[in-house]
């Protein structure tokens, strides 16, 4: 998930789905991951500042997974995080590659950069998006290779929809995330995504995109049956509600050059019912 695009709200936080003993592990991830995503894309620091505010962070990360004391800049954060690295053994080198993806993010738009490949961009995604269910299953003692794939997968489909859900206000930002070769592949050129122009050849790129996102998804989805008890019912409804994303999206025919689609209360009743039959 991209993470500073949403906050990570594809992911429910220490929700009542979750075990109270997992909840405070959570809750501290999650605030972890806030405050970096806020570092990397809140407020009007230039692109120098939120890079070095990024690299304090990683050396109090560092304190915190040896149990020492760090700058003390976030305590909110640390002092929970900390513990629960202590008391969970949570795999530091996750939470560090959240910290890769943020700084990837501060540098390509300071640059104007994008992607070449899909390839790269699927990388990103293995860093921004991948990390937060690898952490999930590790709470709930889910560690076998075939579980850690099929959480990648969900992973990457939720950041892979929020780009195409908020492209055009992305563009608008300077954060391209339609890979070059796609564009020449289509015959859309960066000017025509600049100029949030919805062609023709630019709706059946992000079709493209928005079905190979749909297939990714649904290669991850049979996890929801190895997740016990009630995380296994969390994971169905972040699952449908990525694919009800989708299914707003190919309904306005893919313009989310200039529309952002998103969940209303209307679409839970469709959500849970198709959560039923996973």
């Amino acid at each position: 998930m991209n993470a500073h695009t949403l906050h990570y709200e594809n992911f429910p936080v220490a929700s009542w789905l979750c075990p109270a003993r997992l909840r405070p592990p959570v809750a501290a991830i999650y605030a972890f991951a806030r405050t970096a995503d806020d570092i990397a894309d809140e407020g009007d620091a230039p692109a120098h500042q939120r890079l070095a505010d990024l690299a304090a962070m990683r050396s109090d990360l560092l304190a915190a997974s040896a149990g020492r004391s760090g700058s003390g800049r976030w305590p909110q954060v640390f002092t929970a995080l900390g513990a629960m690295i202590a008391a969970f053994h949570l795999p530091v080198g996750l939470l560090a590659d959240l910290l890769d993806a943020f700084e990837q993010d501060v540098v390509k738009t300071r640059d104007g950069a994008g992607y070449e490949t899909r390839a790269e961009l699927l990388d990103y995604c293995r860093r921004s998006a991948n990390p937060v269910g690898r952490l999930v299953l590790h709470l709930y003692g889910v560690t076998d290779t075939a579980s850690h794939h099929m959480s990648d997968s969900i992973c990457t489909a939720l950041q892979l929809i929020n780009f195409w859900q908020d492209l055009g206000l992305d563009i608008a930002r300077g954060r391209y995330y339609l890979p070059r070769q796609d564009c020449a592949a289509h015959g859309v050129s960066q000017a025509e995504l600049k100029a949030l122009r919805q062609t023709e050849n630019t709706t059946k790129l992000i079709a493209n995109h928005a079905r190979q996102a749909r297939a990714t998804m649904l290669n991850g989805s049979q996890l929801v049956k190895k997740v016990p008890g009630r995380a296994g019912w969390e994971l169905r409804l972040v699952v449908q509600g990525g694919l009800r994303i989708l299914d707003k999206i190919e309904a306005m025919d893919f313009a989310t050059l200039n529309a952002r689609p998103k969940l209303t209360a209307r679409d839970v009743p469709v959500m849970l019912f198709r959560a039923t039959l996973m």
